[in-house]
């Protein structure tokens, strides 16, 4: 109601802003920066969503001057110098905007913590034809196609008054095409890491975690079926949340698994990705998983809690490391007795009681590619148009053979096995037993028997390891930065990117029963608050942009 008000108050002043609009001779003109001396301006690599929505409060830049400085950024490292390939597509409609809620901050107030703050979306995202962006999936099969709506995601953000930025590179298809390397896609090309040179960004939310790691955007929202959010987050040193399945709804998004997809933020703080959340979670009749979530959503700001972590017990469910580096298990151990001295008890360790038998199932991938196949062809029979034909996924496998210089790109590129097997399957009492099962294993007796087992608040482990248990489970994560891979650490061959090298980031990952965002992001906030990890590595020289707000206001 209230947005609705403001809707009508905005339509009895449209005269006014028409003539205010005709009389300016550029966007930034409406309304002006306040040039003030001596102002600091927040450093926009680092830069929190309350610091720039305190300048843009103060009147000492405006969202046109964001757009134009975040724009300048990209151009700086997306495909010259570094050519990280972390944005795929700007918006087209930004700086029109941005100039429009300039002037309805001057002349009603913003809206809310977003207003005026621009963020990218994985380009799995889908975003209004008209306004001028494309949603692919990285694909040039999407090339052009028209959505019949924002995916609801984005138009809770647009409601609250986001800006959305561009459209971030992905793994293609959110990397279920076949084996091909993390943040590869036919339109946006090879992503790479801002912190290992040619480095794996991780995937398949990877742009979005390069973008936000060096401050292309103020945050950007990722998917996760089954590490999508918290692996690029893990390797691109930000927080990353991974909601419950159903806190957030997967209208409009380019999907895998109706069982396992999720939309959430990823972001330089855990403020800031709570920031986020708080507007993007919520019910929403086309996706009727939503219908599960409580009946109301928490402000998850209120989570931010530097004693968040007094009387909490976490357990660390040790089986699942040992595929872990031995330098994060060192970091992870040493975090402890951080932890500790935050006021939890550890209970170490606190393994699953199904751990071997979870360990050794393959229905996963029986439920992923069975949904696939189900998912996309209603996602592609959705869109009002689609310019290259294709209808169903027989024909996007079709279309990358008769497309392969663009899409099965040697030597790396070339596979899409994982198209061909989800195509070969079938709805049949086999999937809906895989169903089951992974509900059972993942929930029931997998991270639910755990945390009832041990009477733990949550379960605590390296980021690298967290995905797979809360995927089949649907249930959430948070990863905060932890440390960095020492110097002396040996660089990978590129092939074509390297899987490790020095000053790779990793973190550390809060895992939790269904809905209990709101708890873990108080464990996340109250870690990050005592250790400060993030800034105690930056990227490497070559991929910081160095255009700052100093640079376009004014001008």
């Amino acid at each position: 109601m209230a947005f609705a008000r403001r809707s009508v108050h905005l339509c009895l002043l449209a005269a006014w802003v028409l003539l205010l609009a005709l009389g300016c001779s550029s966007y930034g003109q409406t309304p002006r920066s306040k040039v003030v001396d001596n102002v600091k301006f927040p450093d926009l690599y680092e830069a929190s969503i309350a610091e720039l929505q305190d300048g843009l409060e103060k009147g000492h830049f405006t969202s046109v001057d964001l757009v134009k400085a975040y724009f300048a950024r990209i151009d700086e490292v997306n495909l010259q110098g570094a050519t990280l390939r972390a944005v795929i597509e700007t918006n087209p409609s930004a700086l029109r905007q941005a100039a429009e809620l300039d002037l309805e901050r001057r002349l009603i107030g913003p809206r809310g913590p977003l207003h005026g703050i621009p963020i990218l979306l994985k380009d799995n995202i889908a975003t209004l034809h008209s306004e001028g962006m494309n949603t692919t999936a990285g694909s040039f099969a999407l090339l052009g196609s028209v959505v019949p709506r924002d995916a609801h995601v984005a138009a809770r953000l647009r409601a609250a008054g986001t800006i959305l930025l561009g459209k971030a590179n992905l793994s293609e298809w959110a990397h279920f095409r076949g084996n091909v390397p993390s943040g590869f896609s036919g339109r946006g090309g090879q992503a790479t890491s801002p912190y290992v040179p040619l480095g794996d960004p991780s995937g398949s939310s990877s742009g979005s975690g390069i973008g936000t790691a060096i401050g292309l955007a103020a945050a950007a929202l990722g998917t996760e079926t089954d590490g999508s959010i918290i692996s690029p987050s893990n390797m691109n040193n930000l927080v990353g949340i991974k909601p419950t399945v159903g806190l957030t709804s997967r209208a409009g998004v380019v999907p895998i698994s109706v069982h396992q997809d999720t939309i959430g933020p990823m972001a330089r703080s855990v403020a800031d990705a709570a920031t986020v959340l708080s507007v993007i979670a919520g019910r929403d009749p086309r996706d009727n998983f939503t219908l599960a979530q409580p009946p109301v959503v928490p402000d998850y700001t209120k989570a931010l809690k530097p004693d968040g972590l007094k009387g909490v017990r976490l357990g660390v469910p040790r089986k699942f490391f040992t595929r872990v580096n031995v330098n994060i298990v060192a970091a992870f151990n040493a975090s402890l007795d951080t932890i500790r001295a935050l006021g939890a008890t550890i209970v170490d360790p606190a393994d699953f009681p199904d751990f071997a038998e979870l360990e050794a199932s393959r229905n996963e991938s029986i439920v992923t590619q069975t949904d696939f196949k189900v998912d996309i062809n209603q996602y592609i029979s959705e869109l009002l148009s689609v310019p290259t034909g294709v209808r169903d996924l027989a024909d996007l496998i079709a279309f990358n053979i008769a497309h392969a210089s663009e899409e099965l790109v040697p030597p790396f590129w070339t596979d899409q096995s994982e198209f061909i097997s989800s195509e070969n399957t079938t709805v049949n009492q086999a999937f809906f037993d895989a169903v089951a099962a992974d509900k059972d294993l993942g929930a029931t007796r997998g991270i639910d028997a755990t945390l009832k087992e041990f009477d733990l608040d949550a379960l605590l482990l390296p980021s690298a390891v967290a995905p797979g248990p809360a995927a089949i489970a649907g249930y959430p994560i948070i990863t905060v930065p932890l440390g960095f891979l020492p110097p002396n650490t040996t660089l990978a061959p590129a092939q074509p990117t390297r899987s490790s090298g020095p000053n790779q980031p990793f973190g550390i990952a809060f895992m939790g029963t269904a809905f209990s965002e709101f708890d873990l992001i108080s464990f996340a906030f109250a870690y990050e608050q005592a250790t400060h990890n993030r800034l105690k590595m930056l990227a490497f020289p070559a991929a910081i942009p160095k255009t700052q707000l100093a640079d376009v206001v004014g001008r």
